[in-house]
């Protein structure tokens, strides 16, 4: 039998586990799709320029930064959120 998540003014409450599984995929996400992208985007400028592997290694280089920033600011976005929650938790008291 499941669980259900209560719903206390408005708002559905989420079991512990649910925002540690949520950030893992979006920063996954982030590390995953420009690689992909850039694999596929350097592999076929590499065939029209007949340039490999020069432009193939740039792109992923270019993915490496997305991937890094994408990671920072959603970094930075948890860290607010965590310090929003300690404040309203110490508020409270």
């Amino acid at each position: 039998m499941r669980k259900q998540n209560k719903v206390s003014n408005g708002v559905k409450k989420q079991a512990w586990w649910q925002p540690a599984i949520l950030m893992f995929f979006r920063l996954s996400v982030w590390i995953a799709v420009p690689i992909i992208i850039a694999l596929f985007v350097g592999k076929w400028l590499d065939k029209k320029y007949q340039s490999e592997p020069w432009l193939f290694l740039l792109s992923i280089g270019l993915a490496f930064i997305v991937s890094l920033s994408g990671l920072i600011k959603n970094t930075i976005a948890e860290y607010k959120k965590i310090e929003e929650a300690e404040r309203t938790k110490i508020n409270k008291k």
